[in-house]
């Protein structure tokens, strides 16, 4: 299952909920998400497509990019 990262502007835990919780709403169509606030990514195990993702990550109100599949 693809591992799709993502940049996302977060300053705080509250950002990073907001995040997780847009993600959470995918229910079983994401195997696991990883939040790293300091260096402002999110990686998402899915396999959904990039689109859908920052389509989803869009909803969370925060400024995301995506940056690839990780090896």
């Amino acid at each position: 299952m693809p591992v799709h990262e993502f940049k996302v502007e977060m300053s705080c835990g509250g950002c990073a909920g907001a995040v997780e919780k847009v993600l959470s709403k995918l229910g079983d169509k994401v195997e696991k998400v990883n939040i790293n606030l300091e260096a402002k990514t999110v990686t998402v195990t899915s396999n959904l497509t990039s689109d859908e993702l920052l389509a989803q990550l869009r909803k969370s109100g925060k400024t995301v990019s995506y940056v690839g599949v990780k090896k």
